[in-house]
């Protein structure tokens, strides 16, 4: 079910409120390039800034436009296994098809924490639940021997790994593939897609397809079907592109590019802001190196 690209969607912002309009053009473009489903008030959606009133009507504003022709996967994590769960409830009853959940920030519970939180939010939904390791941000790692007694709960479906951390993501491949065909392992990092995908994996969370979702879909999709060398080369294609979306933190160089797309204006909400001209410079160059017309 989540195989091949899902990008994790920007929240365009207007004059401090959410921007429907251009969400709702946006998440239709992404549709339209071929990307496998979506992820909703993700870390690239400024989540932490969202409010409660708003989440809600993203989700439902989400669903209603995706229409059933891609999955709609909502962030639901937080650092309290109680208010994670709540979130999860609310994605699901407002039709999310999965939801997405980072493991618990600031407090860094140790393995056990880990396998207990996300037993516990699994078992309060149906719907699946993909776990997702960004140690740069939480300050915790889930281990593989971890991920791998969870992959035994039945709704939970796979994980985005962001450790960055090749041996992890083979350890992963090599011991959960062989019994749960159907857990998905995929990349939280473009860079390592490629990669992961040629390792065994499933598929990439991105970010670099909220402005290149065609080339970044059939890359993946190349690279799944053992067509190497064509998936090689959209890869080294679009490389600087990867690179440079993160020279500032995530997600103010890919709302700047994005914007200059003309999808959403380039407003974040505090405590980000908007890329500075040096930044902003790089991602004009890498777009234009990577064939994004301007």
């Amino acid at each position: 079910m989540f195989g091949g690209t899902g990008t994790a969607v920007v929240t365009p912002f207007k004059e401090g409120g959410v921007d429907f309009e251009s969400f709702g053009r946006f998440l239709n473009w992404q549709i339209e390039n071929g990307v496998e489903f979506l992820v909703v008030l993700g870390t690239t959606g400024e989540s932490p800034t969202v409010t409660a009133a708003e989440r809600a009507e993203i989700i439902t504003f989400a669903k209603k436009t995706a229409a059933g022709r891609v999955p709609v996967v909502i962030g639901t994590g937080s650092n309290s296994t109680e208010h994670t769960i709540a979130l999860s409830q609310q994605a699901e009853n407002l039709g999310a098809d999965g939801v997405l959940v980072v493991t618990p920030y600031y407090n860094k519970p140790p393995q056990e924490g880990l396998y207990q939180h996300f037993k516990a939010v699994a078992g309060s939904i149906k719907i699946p639940l993909i776990i997702y390791n960004v140690p740069g941000r939480t300050g915790s790692n889930i281990l593989p021997e971890t991920v791998y007694r969870l992959s035994k709960i039945v709704n939970i479906a796979g994980i985005k790994e962001a450790s960055g951390d090749l041996a992890q993501i083979d350890t992963l491949v090599r011991r959960i593939k062989k019994e749960r065909s159907d857990f998905a392992i995929l990349s939280g990092n473009d860079d390592q897609a490629f990669h992961l995908v040629n390792s065994g994996g499933d598929g990439v969370i991105s970010v670099l397809s909220n402005v290149m979702p065609r080339e970044t879909s059939d890359m993946v999709r190349l690279a799944l079907a053992g067509e190497v060398e064509k998936a090689r080369e959209i890869h080294s294609r679009i490389f600087p592109l990867m690179k440079d979306l993160f020279m500032e933190t995530n997600p103010v160089p890919v709302k700047y590019a994005v914007s200059r797309l003309g999808f959403c204006r380039n407003e974040l909400r505090l405590p980000l802001v908007p890329a500075s001209e040096k930044c902003m410079a790089v991602v004009d160059a890498s777009m234009k190196e990577c064939g994004v017309s301007l």
